[in-house]
């Protein structure tokens, strides 16, 4: 992914997204799946909100990718083509195809730390 100039900033600036200030921050709330500036969710009233990463533009429109690579400021997978942070991952593993997000933190910093080849 090549991020831009101000994308690369803001990845300096906050190191993680808990640096980022309260009045600076915004939220994606995954119950009714929209972009809000304050907790709770005005829609549906959830507290649970996600802080949503800066550089997350929040649509990508590639179906299928062959590769993934991660967010240098929140660390979530992100499109290799156009830097969205909604994309779904999937891996097989042991003969099945399971998403990644259920995967506990060990088995998906392996995936992370995987190397991958091209075979030309």
């Amino acid at each position: 992914m090549q991020w831009s100039e101000e994308q690369q900033k803001l990845a300096e600036k906050y190191r993680k997204l808990g640096d980022i200030p309260v009045a600076e921050r915004r939220y994606k709330c995954h119950t009714c799946h929209l972009i809000v500036d304050e907790k709770p969710c005005p829609q549906c009233g959830d507290e649970h909100l996600v802080i949503m990463c800066p550089l997350d533009h929040c649509h990508c429109s590639h179906e299928i990718i062959s590769g993934i690579e991660y967010c240098p400021l929140c660390g979530e997978p992100v499109c290799p083509d156009c830097g969205s942070h909604d994309v779904v991952q999937i891996s097989r593993v042991t003969g099945y195809l399971q998403e990644v997000s259920g995967w506990n933190a060990g088995k998906q910093q392996e995936l992370k730390d995987r190397k991958r080849y091209t075979v030309a």
